[in-house]
């Protein structure tokens, strides 16, 4: 995607400077910044404060981190101590344990004087991977879209809703729930997106500086509207990311999305979940019961960031002084509510056995 019309990644390497490059999103939409990490330290870092974020991205950062933590130290021991690290920082994601579990798992059986140059080149393969299966799950949602379009009258645009950020700042590129808007964008289906503002973090306004600089009309809401506008139909389809989905096809993103697809099943609206394959979790089977929902920083609550008049950048405290606030990051959806999930092999039925059915192997 481009950002005043250069391309970027959200995280990329550098090559002639021999570093790696993110865009440092704890700023947007306010401010576009450039940010470079190096250490291990500084990996774990981005992905626990958020620097970087979305699940995508996140297992992409952990490969990056692993190559320049066994450019520094190749051992047996310090690739051990990476993964532990890293793992450490966000426990909901699962695409973070799945880069990492990649990484070591590629990585032990070499000797170590071979690793630093492997593990670069396979963080490479996972970023160039996800963006190629971000494009494929925009290719497949494109068709949904094409035939809610084609029953609507000529000229009126089809109406999306979608939650937190699952754009290319969540992924490599093109973004899951945001790839099948640039792909109808691209072919020229009129469409108009609300998106959820998405407290505590207020991510849907990465979602509308995305499909803002895109030229996608949009309208950003507050998270209690939803409700309202599928109830006087104003939405055509819902869809959402995921961080983690279970092997039976519950879902498992931003906290909130449960209540859009309550919604969305009362009102009869479709609501589908863009579905990139690493976020799968094979391991688990009732989303409620073993998914581990992260508990953030009460001062995500407390507290919220914006533009002052002056043009600074500031936090400001919204909730009385003393009042505590409670953060739970992510809930799970059930797979009953979900429509279908749209993954980059097509769109599977939200249930165990349309898993398997896309998926065999894996699965197996």
């Amino acid at each position: 995607m481009k950002v005043n019309g250069v391309p970027y990644r959200s995280i990329w390497f550098d090559d002639a400077a021999g570093q790696v490059r993110i865009i440092d999103q704890r700023w947007l939409p306010h401010d576009f910044r450039v940010a470079t990490l190096e250490s291990r330290e500084e990996f774990a870092t981005a992905i626990r404060d958020m620097w970087v974020r979305g699940a995508p991205l996140i297992g992409a950062t952990a490969a990056y981190g692993v190559a320049r933590d066994m450019a520094r130290d190749p051992s047996d021991a310090n690739l051990d101590a990476c993964w532990t690290a890293l793992n450490a920082t966000r426990p909901t994601a699962i695409n973070l344990r799945w880069a990492l579990d990649r990484c070591r798992g590629a990585l032990r059986p070499m000797r170590p004087e071979a690793r630093a140059e492997a593990a670069l080149r396979l963080a490479h393969e996972i970023a160039d991977e996800d963006v190629e299966i971000n494009r494929r799950i925009g290719v497949n949602g494109l068709a949904i879209i094409r035939e809610i379009a084609a029953r609507k009258p000529a000229g009126e645009p089809v109406r999306l809703l979608t939650h937190c950020n699952a754009g290319w700042l969540a992924t490599v590129d093109w973004g899951t729930a945001t790839s099948p808007m640039y792909h109808a964008a691209e072919a020229g289906i009129p469409i108009h997106v609300w998106v959820d503002e998405t407290r505590p973090r207020n991510q849907g306004a990465l979602t509308a500086w995305e499909l803002g600089s895109h030229g996608i009309s949009h309208a950003y809401v507050t998270d209690n509207a939803g409700g309202h506008l599928m109830q006087h139909g104003l939405v055509d389809m819902v869809i959402t990311g995921t961080d983690r989905t279970t092997a039976t096809g519950d879902v498992c993103n931003k906290i909130g999305t449960y209540l859009k697809a309550l919604a969305a099943q009362d009102n009869g609206v479709p609501f589908y979940v863009a579905l990139p394959s690493p976020t799968i979790d094979w391991t688990v089977r009732d989303g409620k019961r073993e998914i581990p929902i992260e508990d953030r920083p009460d001062r995500e609550v407390t507290h919220v960031q914006g533009t002052a008049e002056d043009g600074a950048i500031a936090s400001v405290r919204v909730s009385p002084e003393g009042s505590p606030g409670a953060n739970p990051a992510f809930d799970v959806t059930p797979a009953r509510l979900v429509t279908g999930l749209i993954t980059e092999l097509g769109v599977a039925e939200a249930s165990e056995a349309g898993l398997a059915a896309m998926f065999p192997g894996k699965a197996a």
